[in-house]
């Protein structure tokens, strides 16, 4: 089943943040993760959340998506993110088709 990460990012130190988002590509997909959502620009139909930059992932199973995120290949990018920006995280497996 299916699994995603979604995240809304609070872009602090956008220097720092452009080596974040040069090294998540090539790990991610080294994982069979891939970019479903990257930013870009998000319209609120309902309710007050107002994202800042909405990224969403897809991976094959949440067992997957927890390999990639707790991967020594991830360490060091995800310590940039975290320096570079706040974020709210969540993970959520998908519908069986």
């Amino acid at each position: 089943m299916a699994a995603f990460v979604i995240a809304d990012v609070d872009v602090k130190d956008p220097d720092k943040f452009k080596e974040y988002s040069k090294l998540t590509p090539n790990i991610l997909k080294t994982y069979g993760g891939r970019y479903l959502i990257r930013g870009g620009n998000v319209e609120v139909v309902e309710g007050t959340w107002i994202p800042n930059r909405l990224v969403v992932m897809e991976f094959e199973s949440i067992a997957q998506l927890k390999r990639w995120y707790n991967s020594p290949d991830y360490t060091d990018a995800l310590k940039i993110r975290q320096e570079s920006s706040e974020s709210n995280v969540v993970v959520a497996e998908g519908v069986e088709s």
